[in-house]
Formats: structure tokens, C-alpha cells, sequence
């Protein structure tokens, strides 16, 4: 990669990522208010606090097994706002159509994308269209803007993170990104795995009444890894995660096979949390008792030192996550 070009590892929730926005958008934007560490922000209006968080969507294939663009788009946005302690409300939807689009892919998306709102409880309430030429675009990207008001109660923040905390996952983990690229059909493989795509608000409703809740994320571009990442810059602490990070058989073997590491792969519908330890195990139940959470785990705890993500092995053995550089699967929400 070119050190004065854009390439796709600055896409890929890594460090690449990370340094773009902090040296091109951050310093330029970062007097107006630009938080660049959370899913979503919040402005005030009328006395209330309102937040709001904007995304884009350019996934390959359009259509997938566990959902599509449409339903990614809703499910990305309303989750930011949910993992921020926020009741989603309203969505703005900008469409980038590439010419040529066969029309009924366009309705079957559309049309999963209302049935994806209309099950968060949120309204499409503005939206602008505009047609690229052939060539210029990947058939269809989508951008949202995401409106919510924060939900009484614990305001989940990576400041609120100890020592000693613990830390969960609601489900396995890289389901997603596996089922994307299974669905392209490259190195000759296929599958029937199915994304995990889907709001997590019920799983962040339940944690938010949690007065030992200290933090939420959902595990989007560069997985678990990239967000223990972001943790422990933002702390100055340690992430040491447990050999109990549920991976499904699938998974596990795609990226054996393929060189991958599911803790880089992206989750769609997972939430990653930071709660007190004396809490953990109520969060547990909680979710266990929903039909997303079934799978839930307690995967790791913050520790003074080192400052790095430790991943303790099966055998006794641990070794260091590093922060995500290359991108293994672009385009992948």
C-alpha cells in the first residue's frame, strides 16, 4: 500500500483506520465536536439529550445468507445508537444506485430494509437517491443517518472502565464475515452459514439496567480485536480475554483453512461489553434468557498490565492480538 493513496486497509476498522481519522478528519474536524470513540454522539435539543450516529454501507454481494444491504443498513445504525444507551427513533437513507441495477433487486432490498425498521421501531424519515454511472459503484451503496434519545440510566462510556471488570459477548463471533465472504464464493468455497445480522437492542435494553454496566460496543469492522484495541488506548489498561470466545465450527474452519483470525472478522449483531465483575453473571442470565443471547459468554476481564489484548490459550499458553493492519475481507458491511 502507497503511503500517499487510499487503500482498502484504511477501510478495515485497524490501524490504518484509525490514524486516517486521527490525522486527516480528526485534526481537521476535531474543534467542532467530532468524537471519533463513540458509535454515536449526543447534541443537545430542546433540554433532552438527543444522539446521533451516521454510517455507510457498501457490502459484496448485495444479498447474503442472513441478510442484505438493506437490512445491514438499518441493523448497523440502530445498533450504534443502541450500544450508546439510546432508543433509536429516526433514520435519514441516501442511496447510490449504480446504473444497470436490475430493478427487482433494488425492490427486494428496499423492501427488507422497511421490514428491518418497522422491527426496530424506526422510522425512515428523510432520504435522498442519486444514480451512478456503470462502472462507478458496486451496484448499491447506502448511507444513514441514525436519531435516537439516550435511555434512563447507566451512560455507557470507556471512561467508566476499571480494573477487575469483566467482559462479555452476546454470541459467537465472525459469523458475519463469514457468511459474506462465503457468499461471494472465492478460493472455491461455499456454505450455508448465515450472518449474524440483527438489532441488539434487546440485548443493550436488558444491560442497561445494570448499575455496574461500564461499557457497550457492537463488534463491526476489525471484530473483537479491534474494539479490546480501542479499550486499552482509551484506558491505559490491559484486555485479557479467556479461551471461551464462542466461534462456530464453520467459522473456525473457514479461517483455518484461509489463514483468518475470527477475532478480526466482523459481528453484525453482537454486543461486546465491560460490566463489574459482581455483575456478570445477572447480565449473563439476562441475555441467555433471550433468543439473541443464548450463546452469550464471559470471554475476558481488564487488568492493570500489560497494556495489550492477551489471549490465554487452551494450553495453558497465551499470546498478543495485535492491532488489525490488513484488511482480510473488504467490503463487508
Amino acid at each position: 500500500m502507497e503511503d500517499d493513496r487510499i487503500g482498502l486497509a484504511h477501510g478495515n476498522g485497524g490501524r490504518f483506520m484509525r490514524e486516517l481519522i486521527e490525522e486527516v478528519f480528526l485534526r481537521h474536524l476535531g474543534h467542532t465536536g467530532l468524537d471519533v470513540q463513540a458509535d454515536a454522539a449526543p447534541i443537545a435539543l430542546n433540554g433532552g439529550e438527543v444522539l446521533i450516529t451516521t454510517d455507510g454501507f457498501t457490502v459484496q454481494p448485495l444479498e447474503f445468507p442472513g441478510g442484505d444491504i438493506g437490512s445491514l443498513a438499518v441493523h448497523g445504525t440502530v445498533n450504534d445508537l443502541a450500544v450508546s444507551g439510546a432508543k433509536p427513533l429516526y433514520l435519514t437513507l441516501n442511496a447510490f444506485i449504480e446504473e444497470g441495477m436490475e430493478i427487482a433487486t433494488l425492490d427486494r432490498i428496499v423492501r427488507s430494509l422497511a421490514n428491518a425498521a418497522d422491527a426496530a421501531g424506526v422510522r425512515i424519515s428523510a432520504g435522498d437517491t442519486k444514480v451512478l454511472r456503470r462502472g462507478e459503484g458496486g451496484g448499491l451503496y447506502l448511507a444513514t443517518t441514525g436519531v435516537g434519545v439516550r435511555l434512563p440510566g447507566i451512560v455507557p462510556s470507556m471512561q467508566r472502565i476499571r480494573t477487575g471488570d469483566a467482559i462479555l459477548i452476546s454470541g459467537s463471533v465472525g459469523d458475519h464475515g463469514t457468511a459474506v465472504m462465503l457468499a461471494r464464493e472465492q478460493f472455491g468455497m461455499r456454505g450455508d452459514l448465515h450472518s449474524d445480522a440483527a438489532s441488539v437492542l434487546p440485548l443493550t435494553r436488558e444491560l442497561m439496567k445494570l448499575d455496574g454496566l461500564r461499557f457497550m460496543r457492537d463488534p463491526t469492522r476489525g471484530g473483537i480485536a479491534s474494539v479490546a484495541h480501542e479499550i486499552v488506548r482509551a484506558t491505559g489498561l490491559g484486555v485479557r480475554f479467556n479461551d471461551s470466545i464462542p466461534v462456530r465450527d464453520p467459522v473456525r474452519s473457514v479461517c483455518e483453512m484461509l489463514g483468518f483470525d475470527p477475532y478480526y472478522l466482523a459481528c453484525e449483531g453482537r454486543v461486546l461489553a465491560v460490566i463489574d465483575s459482581g455483575q456478570a453473571d445477572r447480565a449473563l442470565a439476562a441475555w441467555r434468557a433471550l433468543p439473541s443471547g443464548r450463546e452469550s459468554a464471559l470471554v475476558g476481564s481488564i487488568v492493570d498490565t500489560p497494556q495489550r489484548v492477551v489471549l490465554e490459550t487452551a494450553l495453558g499458553g497465551e499470546r498478543f492480538i495485535e492491532e488489525l493492519e490488513d484488511d482480510p475481507l473488504p467490503r463487508i458491511c
